[in-house]
């Protein structure tokens, strides 16, 4: 493969089953590198499934992931070193400091201690930690909790960044942030895949979208599109979402729940 024909991410027939449940059915993938590829779907509609299963978190069932050009299964070191991850659900461990924790995330990046100490404070202060970071994460509000996870997740410049729904419980300040730096690290080439159930933030954001629903992908392109393809017209995305995964008659179901 030539270097100029690499992409970020290319998905060929992955699928997952969960005894009988199919979390993905033959999804077929690529991403460019410097783009921003939103993916939406109803909940149980395979996001989180397809993001760990590019993480090498979840193995397929079957079909071929390849990040960058290398296989996950052939160079699984290799191809996590390159992406930064934030899940759905976070993890951290909340009896060390904010410093402590991503002190030992730079050092399992194998930073050098002018790289990581650099990047910490940076981060820290760009999302308005200094002077709390010496504090136990298990004191954190939810919020606080996610602007460490997000701030783990860049420290080792990741060419690949996949956020599950990341922005979270962020206050509008921090969301602002997260959002311009998202912008400007596409523009630096890095590519960001990232799931929300916020349509307008993927309607502004995004230069793809991918929509979701039950395991397989049933929509992607840009807006205009996604328009073209759900036959709506100057619609927004939550039309076109609303139609595509059909929910869209939603005044019956406002009417069931009465």
């Amino acid at each position: 493969m030539e270097a100029n024909t690499i992409k970020a991410l290319e998905l060929r027939s992955v699928s997952k089953n969960y005894g009988s449940i199919a979390a993905l059915q033959g999804i077929d993938l690529d991403i460019e590198e410097g783009t921003i590829e939103g993916l939406l779907g109803p909940n149980g509609s395979g996001k989180s499934t397809l993001m760990k299963t590019i993480m090498g978190l979840v193995k397929p069932d079957t079909g071929d992931i390849h990040v960058l050009g290398k296989s996950i299964i052939e160079h699984p070191i290799e191809t996590k070193r390159q992406i930064g991850y934030v899940p759905e659900d976070i993890r951290l461990y909340e009896f060390l400091t904010a410093v402590e924790y991503l002190d030992f995330i730079a050092d399992a990046y194998q930073l050098d201690v002018e790289t990581k100490n650099k990047r910490i404070n940076e981060y820290l202060d760009a999302f308005g930690l200094k002077g709390r970071h010496n504090e136990l994460i298990s004191g954190y509000s939810g919020g606080m909790k996610q602007k460490i996870a997000i701030i783990s997740s860049l420290l080792h410049k990741p060419r690949i960044l996949i956020f599950d729904e990341a922005l979270t419980g962020l206050d509008p300040i921090s969301a602002r942030i997260v959002k311009d730096l998202l912008h400007k690290l596409a523009k630096e080439g890095v590519t960001i895949l990232f799931s929300t159930h916020v349509l307008a933030i993927a309607e502004v954001m995004c230069d793809h979208i991918t929509l979701m629903h039950s395991g397989k992908i049933i929509a992607r392109g840009q807006l205009k599109e996604l328009q073209e393809q759900a036959k709506l017209s100057e619609s927004s995305l939550e039309d076109i979402f609303l139609k595509l995964t059909g929910t869209n008659n939603l005044k019956a179901i406002v009417d069931a729940l009465k």
